[in-house]
């Protein structure tokens, strides 16, 4: 059939044109996430780059079967030998960068000493190589380093290639004018003046624009606004939840000579935003609680017990998120929960209080000073607060996370919260 064929069939040649668009737009976002500081940007930018070259192993892959049953057309009659042998390592060439670079790229990702999933896309879950990411740190680092050295040299050997592949191309189409760029855009015809080939120009320039121009979603903002409460922090602090309070304010209500206990409602919100290379970047705990025993007619009666799944921190960005239980931040496999407990509260102002306490955070206890506002009407309390903590005081932020050039050091934790009187 490949002998009496004239070009392509229809679906080697969509696969085909799929992949050119996406090693060009992934030449695109690699040189952008090697330029770029590391930050939020630079950090979706990696995740999506991964998701698109796990798309170019697999659209490859199902090339190279559909051309072992589907034989290519055979070369233009009185072509050279050496062209038609060019040809052939061109091609194997090509196969051997797009089934290489994800191949190395892949292995990268699974000896990461921050071990970071990847969900294709931010949806599809896409497994680490088996074995690696359970070897000793040494040997890990080993295959980080084959996985780096083989996808630069991949990475270069495609700039040669593309030259070589494209400037075939244009020796077939302007000078020996033959049908071989019809092979891949059917109906076309030699010369300068085919439109196919100026479609083809202006679809690669498209792909490139939108390589520089397209910058997926870095920040999402989950965290709840709050209202800026009297921000100090005794020691170093941390996620202190709705640390909350509630009850009461006009100087009248006898039910509040005595702590009364609250039901934090739904709609409370727990958040903290850090800084990734000065870009802010703002999260929220999905799951905790509060026991909440509280008036301020009788603070030195009233207690306040928070307790947060570590596990359930969100950040907007899915591959983030599942990084954040891991052992470089929260350990939650170790430490699931992180609790703060105050027995000692403070009036600053109408309405403005100070609960003193203990923070516990990866296993590591600190005094915790935390400002909060209070309002109270009728049966039903709002309380918004804000502090400040220092993560590495906590080990939030292992390994190269470590390092505060990249993740500052100080972390401000907000709470806006409703509750009900039991």
């Amino acid at each position: 059939m490949a002998a009496t064929r004239t070009r392509y069939t229809t679906v080697a040649i969509i696969i085909h044109w799929l992949i050119a668009a996406a090693i060009l737009f992934q030449i695109i976002l690699g040189w952008r996430a090697g330029d770029g500081p590391k930050g939020a940007t630079t950090f979706a930018l990696y995740q999506l780059h991964k998701s698109i070259g796990i798309t170019i192993l697999l659209l490859s892959l199902a090339r190279l079967a559909w051309r072992l049953v589907n034989p290519p057309p055979p070369a233009p009659i009185g072509q050279p030998r050496w062209e038609q042998i060019a040809s052939r390592i061109v091609h194997v060439g090509f196969y051997v960068i797009l089934i290489g670079l994800p191949l190395t790229g892949w292995i990268m990702v699974s000896a990461s000493k921050t071990n970071i999933p990847t969900l294709l896309f931010g949806t599809v879950p896409w497994p680490h190589l088996p074995l690696i990411p359970d070897l000793a740190p040494a040997a890990k680092h080993v295959w980080a380093e084959i996985g780096e050295l083989g996808h630069g040299v991949l990475v270069k050997f495609t700039y040669l290639l593309l030259l070589l592949h494209l400037g075939a191309v244009a020796k077939h189409q302007l000078l020996d004018k033959d049908a071989v760029f019809a092979n891949m855009a059917p109906g076309a015809k030699p010369g300068l003046k085919e439109p196919r080939a100026w479609l083809v120009v202006a679809g690669l320039i498209a792909v490139v624009a939108a390589g520089y121009l397209y910058t997926p979603a870095a920040k999402p903002k989950v965290a709840p606004a709050v209202a800026e409460a009297p921000a100090t922090a005794a020691a170093p602090t941390a996620p202190t939840p709705a640390a909350a309070t509630e009850a009461a304010p006009p100087a009248a209500d006898p039910a509040l000579k005595d702590p009364v206990a609250w039901t934090v409602a739904k709609g409370s919100k727990l958040g903290f935003t850090a800084t990734w290379s000065g870009e802010a970047l703002e999260g929220s705990f999905t799951r905790w609680t509060a026991d909440i025993l509280f008036s301020p007619d009788a603070l030195d009666r009233s207690k306040l017990a928070v307790s947060i799944d570590t596990a359930s921190a969100v950040t907007g960005d899915a591959q983030r998120d599942q990084s954040l239980p891991g052992g470089d931040f929260f350990d939650s496999a170790t430490h699931p929960k992180a609790t703060f407990a105050a027995t000692r509260f403070r009036k600053t102002s109408e309405g403005k209080f100070i609960a003193d306490g203990t923070l516990d955070l990866r296993g590591v206890k600190t005094p915790l000073s935390l400002p909060f506002s209070l309002k109270i009407d009728g049966d039903t309390a709002t309380a918004r607060g804000v502090t400040t903590l220092d993560r590495t005081v906590f080990g939030v932020g292992q390994g190269e996370w470590a390092d505060t050039d990249q993740i500052a050091a100080k972390v401000k934790v907000s709470f806006a919260l409703t509750a009900k009187r039991k």
